[in-house]
This record gives structure tokens, sequence and C-alpha cells, in this order.
């Protein structure tokens, strides 16, 4: 880039990138029932239609950041976005769920190239403070706006077009952002190489993998059974083994004496909390919309939109302000407002809410949402050196993903198990013990079941076990809402207590730059490791 007037086409290359990334986190689940329909996928393949892409991503993330850093950036994004909208477009061929599991893979692998070089090249470029907290705040706000929009634009394309048109579309979408990069992101890299740390490539892929497919099976294995267990003690060693030899390593892909930084740790679990709250809110309320309120998932996405203007205006406002007021007090009022969100719905969700409540209580959820995510992830891109950027980037990502992955698993796991022991004291005695059976799969299956005793002659019985799954989905709702608020209070205390509120040695002064103490951090890293 060599005029300061391609910024902003700069600024909206990278943003279409990391909206395509995010829009694919919602877009395929308004899929899943078409897929039964279509493929015959059963409901474990469905699992890993979803789980493929994020098992792959999150496993490969901090990978891809460290080569990103070492041999170029913009090389590896627009590798990526190829990889990525090759395979989702590849995907919308499959005539059988393997095939689609596949593809699926493949383009968690390309998301984990793609991601963490949009934040990494953003924060190389915009480099003061301010025009840094912008731009971090508008890339935040894309995925907010992202993951609400990905059920409108599926449940649009499913009602005018196949379900294979939902994998089709993100691939001249790809394109497109490829074009972009190459005419508008300059090239960045490390201006001096490190080599490539072989065992940290290595450790960190088995650790995140380890652990997000232990998070994602535990909810079916149980949290406490012996490959539950096993998995989490492995990703342990393994993260300790990381640990040690980064330590160790004269290059390390990642210099975690970083932790040691509050601004950097601190903002990190700020963000972990973040995510867990906002995919365990979406894995709630849209089981609420589609099987409560009958919604379709068109019309679902559409009851979502608050929740995107609010995510997207908060994350704007929330760098801003954390620049005038501090990252402190800001994030720690973001996840405050997101516990005041959950407990508020977890008092008064019923079937019979008016959607203008509903509609107020996702705008303080999203608000909340865009307040704690875009100025931690600012902390975090300002605390990591600017030769580390796409890895630091990678450890946000990480945090983002990991943080969402267990909302679902922890939220849908006390959601089931709420539900579950609320059918069995409840549901009529009458009840033949396979049709009670499929009650506890899901309250849509107890609904189809009512359905089934009424066209055969008993509706009051179907009846009967229709008000016993909405009464159980209530609870069930309420209590995951309630654990969800409780992290987030945990998290906003973790914040107020540890999170500093502004980064060292910054002037009073509209900022020359934040990259000058990045820069000074960098030299006295390079001095004590000095080859």
């Amino acid at each position: 880039m060599t005029r300061s007037t391609s910024k902003p086409l700069l600024l909206v290359a990278l943003l279409l990138a990391s909206f395509l990334i995010n829009l694919d986190t919602t877009l395929v689940n308004v899929a899943l029932p078409t897929l039964t329909r279509e493929l015959g996928t059963s409901t474990s393949q469905l699992q890993w239609v979803v789980d493929a892409y994020n098992l792959v991503f999150a496993a490969l993330l901090l990978t891809a950041g460290s080569l990103s850093d070492r041999f170029g950036r913009k090389g590896m994004l627009m590798a990526g976005l190829f990889v990525f909208g090759a395979a989702s477009f590849v995907g919308g061929y499959a005539t059988s769920p393997g095939e689609l599991i596949t593809a699926r893979a493949v383009m968690g692998l390309g998301a984990a190239m793609t991601f963490p070089a949009t934040l990494a090249l953003l924060t190389g470029v915009f480099t003061s403070r301010k025009e840094r907290a912008l731009s971090i705040g508008l890339w935040g706000a894309t995925a907010g706006v992202a993951i609400a929009l990905g059920p409108i634009v599926g449940g649009f394309l499913l009602e005018h077009y196949s379900w294979s048109s939902i994998f089709y579309v993100l691939g001249p979408v790809a394109a497109a952002c490829i074009a972009l990069v190459a005419l508008f992101v300059r090239r960045s890299r490390n201006p001096a190489p490190h080599r490539l740390d072989y065992p940290g490539l290595v450790l960190s892929a088995g650790f995140m993998g380890l652990l997000v497919y232990t998070v994602i099976e535990a909810p079916t294995r149980g949290w406490s059974s012996a490959a539950s267990l096993a998995g989490f003690a492995g990703a342990v060693v393994l993260l300790a083994g990381f640990v040690v030899g980064e330590r160790r390593s004269a290059e390390p892909m990642l210099d975690v004496r970083l932790f040691r930084n509050m601004r950097f740790s601190a903002a990190s679990a700020a963000v972990t909390v973040a995510f867990f709250t906002l995919l365990g809110f979406i894995f709630l309320i849209t089981q609420f919309f589609q099987f409560i309120r009958t919604y379709s998932p068109l019309s679902t996405g559409v009851h979502l939109l608050p929740v995107a203007v609010s995510v997207a205006v908060g994350s704007t406002l929330g760098t801003r302000l954390a620049v005038r007021i501090g990252t402190k007090a800001i994030v720690t009022a973001g996840l405050a407002l997101q516990a005041a969100f959950y407990f508020w719905a977890a008092g008064t969700i019923s079937p019979t809410l008016g959607y203008g409540v509903i509609a107020l209580q996702m705008v303080v959820y999203g608000l909340g949402m865009g307040l704690t995510s875009a100025p931690a992830t600012e902390a975090i891109m300002g605390a990591v050196p600017a030769d580390k950027a796409g890895v630091g980037s990678a450890v946000n990502d990480s945090t983002r993903l990991l943080g969402g992955t267990l909302g679902v698993a922890v939220i849908g796991s006390i959601y089931a198990t709420v539900y579950g022991t609320r059918l069995d004291s409840a549901l009529p005695s009458a009840l033949p013990a396979r049709l009670a059976d499929l009650t506890h799969q899901s309250v849509g299956a107890a609904f189809g079941v009512s359905d089934q005793l009424a066209k055969q002659g008993q509706p009051a019985v179907g009846d009967a076990v229709r008000q016993t799954a909405i009464a159980a989905f209530d609870h069930g709702l309420s209590v995951g809402c309630v654990v969800a608020g409780l992290v987030a209070v945990a998290g906003a205390l973790v914040a107020a207590a540890f999170l500093p509120a502004q980064p060292p040695q910054q002037p009073a002064a509209d900022v020359p730059s934040e990259q000058a103490a990045r820069d000074r951090e960098q030299a006295g890293s390079a001095a004590g490791h000095q080859r």
C-alpha cells in the first residue's frame, strides 16, 4: 500500500474477510434439518458437520498465526480465503455426509489461515491507538453482525434454493475478498524472521485440538467419564509441554511471559467469557424462537437483528471509550451488562413474553458484548510486540473459539439435564416408554410426539406432553441463563480486579502512538534474546 487514501479500502477488504469467516459460524446451522432430509444425515453426523470445522479451526489457529508472522500475513490471508472458499464451493456438491464433513474440515483449515491475519494486518497499518481502536471496534462489530445475519442469509437461501446454495455462495464472496486483498493490502511480515518453532507448532495444535474435541464430546460422553477426564488430562500435559518448551526456546512462537502482563491475560479471559455467553445465548435463543415461538429460520434471524445492531454499536463505541475512560471500566461494564441480561431473561422468559421486551433484553446483551470483546481485543493486540502480531491475533481468536465452544457445551449440558429431569417427573404416566424416550431428545421431538398422539386420537395426552415439554424447556432455559449470568459476573470481577485501565507509559494527550511503547517492549525482548 503506497497511499494513505487506500486505508479505507484496505479496511473494507479485511473486514469483509473477517465477516465471511464469522458468517459461517451460524450460516450452516440453519441447514442442518434440511441435510437430515436430503442427505440422510444422522444426528452424530450433523454434529460433525459443525464440529469438524470448529475442531480444525481451533487446532491450527496458533500455528497459522505463527506461520503468517514468519512467511507473510497477506499471503497467508489470500491462501486461507482460497482454501475456505474452494472447500465451501466443493462442499455444495457433496452427495454424502462424509464428503460434506470433509469439506467442512478443510474450510476450518482455511478459516485458521485467514482469521488471525485479518487482525494482525489491521494493527500493523492502523498504528496510533485511536486509529487502531476504531479499526478493531469495526472488526469486532463485523463478528456480531455476521453471527446474527447467518440465520437470515441461510434462511433466505433455504426458502428459495437448495441446501447447496449455502455452500456455493461463500465461494464467490471469498474470491471477491481475495481480489480486494490483492489490490489494497500491503505485504506484512516480521522484518527479521525467526526460525520456525516446530515443537511449539505441534504442541499448540495438539493442545487446542484435544481440548476442543474433548469439550465437544463431553456432553455426550459425560463430563466426568473416563474418556473426558483422559482428554482434559492430555490437554493439560500438552499445555505444560508447550509452556516449558516456549520458555526454553531461544525463538519461541509465543513468548508465554506475555501472560504475566495483565493487559494481555485479563483481556484474554474477558474475551473467553464474552464468547462463552454469546454462543450460549445463540444456542438458547434460537431454540426458543424456533420451537416455542415457532419462527422459521429466516424469521428467527430477523428477530435476532437487535443483537446484531447493538453488538456493532457497542463494539465501535467501546474501543473509543476505552481510550478515553480506560479499558478496565468499559470491559467490566460490558460483562456486567451481559450478566444483567441473563438474570433478567431468567426471571421473565416465557412462551407469552412480548417480543418488545425480548428485543430490549437483546439490546442490553448486545451492548454488553460489544463493550467487552472489542476493547479487550484492542488491549490484547496493544500488548503484543509488532513482530508477533499474527500469533497474538491467534491467541485472541483462540480464546473466542474456546469460549464459544465451552458456552455451547456447558450451557447445552445444563439445559439438557434440567429439561430431562423435569420431563421425568411430569410426563403423563400413560405415555409409552418409546415415546417418552423420544421426548427427551429435544423440545422439537416432544412436539412431534404431541402431534403424533393427537393424530392417533389422544389429543388430551398429546397436549399434556406439549405443555410438559414447554415447561421443561422454560425451566432448562432459565437455569442455563442463570449459569451464563454467573459466568459473566465472574468475568466482570476478574476484569475489575486485574485488567489495567490503560497501557503503560501512555501520554495524557492524544498519544502519538502506542506503537512506540510496543517498539520499546520489542527491543527489550530482543536484547534479552540476543542471538
